[in-house]
């Protein structure tokens, strides 16, 4: 643990000397953004601006900045939300952002766009190493099982969680069928709960779900 502490702290001390290092000024707000209008805005270059509102905020390139990206990332309106889409402008100029901001860009990049992170790096992600890729094979591989939506403790049973699936876990109207999982079996993977036909029965007496019951 004193090991991993340790090197935690290397690497923020790491990050907040190459952030002592970028000029990231603040200039003139005001500007209107997809946003709404922009309470700060950082200026990282002269042609890339970090502008925050009142409820959220992201990147403006302006046109000749925005051809650099690639175009597989690209936003023809030159603004790169906050959340996610700042990375594409941390890839396209990673000169401007700390070494740890560019680990964080590339995790972002290959869990949001898988699709066009392998096309643009020429890579091909393996398990684990994309959260959107990881549940595409997730939603194929159980595109034929019941996959949990949404489960509450049963009232009528201790001990058991009632569960409503689908399969595949599909939301659009589709099929909804109820299962009694025992509670030492309910364990939740990273992409959802496969019911196991061989364990868990379907079940069709009494809910703990309000709207369940409530069509009855």
């Amino acid at each position: 643990m004193a090991e991993i502490h340790d090197e935690m702290t290397a690497k923020k001390a790491a990050h907040e000397t190459e952030l002592r290092a970028l000029s990231r000024p603040t200039v003139r707000a005001g500007a209107r953004t997809p946003w709404g209008v922009s309470q700060i805005s950082r200026q990282y270059a002269v042609w890339v601006v970090l502008h925050s509102t009142a409820g959220h905020g992201g990147f403006h390139l302006d046109e000749n900045a925005n051809a650099i990206v690639h175009p597989l990332y690209r936003n023809d309106t030159g603004f790169y939300e906050e959340d996610c889409e700042w990375a594409k402008v941390a890839h396209a100029f990673p000169h401007l952002f700390t070494a740890s901001e560019r680990r964080s860009a590339d995790r972002t990049l290959r869990d949001y766009y898988p699709d066009a992170y392998e096309r643009v790096m020429g890579v091909t992600l393996l398990e684990g190493q994309s959260h959107a890729r990881d549940r595409q094979d997730f939603e194929r591989r159980h595109r034929n099982d019941w996959v949990v939506i949404a489960a509450l403790n049963f009232n009528h049973k201790p001990g058991f969680v009632e569960c409503i699936a689908t399969l595949g876990a599909k939301r659009d109207g589709t099929d909804e069928r109820r299962f009694l999982v025992p509670s030492s079996d309910y364990i939740i993977g990273r992409h959802g709960f496969v019911i196991d036909p061989l364990k868990h029965e379907p079940y069709d007496g009494p809910s703990s779900f309000v709207t369940w019951s409530a069509r009855r």
